[in-house]
């Protein structure tokens, strides 16, 4: 095989592992395995496609209800309710290429005094 080739096909195979590392479905473990992050909220925001931002105060990463409008959250009640209120975010620990510095957390569950409020798990 010519140099040319195995360029193309190592170029072509990096390709392929960087996209299934990117598109990959986020993990849903345990609840038990979930990390967890407690702090006041401080902004509540719709972005993406329907997803809701949420941003601790203390925290430099934001956390992120994957479609949470489409799954009952509503962004004004949100607002009116959680905005400067103490809530627990449970999220599990991953990687994607698309975020290599984890800035955005993917939420896969939302406390507000032991109530839950928000949860993609099946429990």
């Amino acid at each position: 095989m010519t140099t040319k080739k195995w360029i193309l096909l190592t170029g072509a195979t990096f390709f392929l592992v960087l996209g299934f590392l990117a598109f990959r479905p986020i993990p849903t473990p345990d609840e038990n395995e979930l990390l967890h992050a407690k702090g006041l909220v401080t902004e509540i925001n719709e972005s993406g496609t329907k997803d809701i931002f949420f941003k601790l105060q203390g925290f430099d990463r934001t956390f992120y209800a994957n479609r949470g409008l489409e799954k009952g959250l509503d962004l004004k009640r949100l607002r009116a309710v959680f905005i400067n209120k103490e809530i627990l975010i449970k999220y599990p620990k991953y990687w994607t290429p698309l975020d290599p510095t984890n800035s955005q957390r993917h939420i896969s569950k939302i406390e507000f005094n032991g109530q839950t409020i928000f949860t993609e798990l099946n429990n």
